[in-house]
């Protein structure tokens, strides 16, 4: 018996990542990590930077980057429409290093007209960056 899809397409502002069927796709929505499987119920939430992982028809994984955007599922198709979306080998790992670096440089010293919200965002989304290079050279996804 052939296990269940769904038609899953993440797209950019730039391009077309991925379109096809899933039988499952995790990804960080707003109010926390998602599990999304075939027929799940109608959903729409914001997703917030992170990884997401999906396995294609035919059993293999695929692990993204996406620095946030919108997430609507229904019981036969899901949409990803994301700000950024970036495979990990599109990724520069040393520019999200030094992302990371300069993120946390400006948190611990901010000053008194300091955005710790934008550092905040900006170093999460480096990290997240960083965990998808990571988990593709470890060859895991969790």
């Amino acid at each position: 018996m052939a296990a269940k899809t769904v038609q899953l397409d993440i797209v950019s502002a730039e391009n077309s990542i991925f379109h096809g069927q899933v039988s499952f796709l995790e990804v960080n929505g707003a109010e926390g990590e998602l599990g999304i499987m075939p027929n799940h119920v109608a959903l729409l939430t914001k997703i917030k930077p992170g990884m997401a992982r999906f396995i294609k028809q035919d059993g293999s994984e695929e692990v993204l980057y996406l620095s946030g955007g919108l997430l609507e599922v229904q019981p036969t198709a899901i949409s990803v429409l994301a700000d950024v979306a970036l495979r990990a080998d599109d990724i520069d790992e040393k520019a999200a290093l030094e992302a990371k670096e300069r993120a946390e440089q400006a948190i611990a010293n901010a000053g008194t007209d300091f955005n710790y919200e934008a550092a905040t965002i900006e170093l999460a989304k480096s990290l997240a960056q960083l965990r998808v290079v990571e988990c593709i050279k470890k060859n895991i996804t969790r």
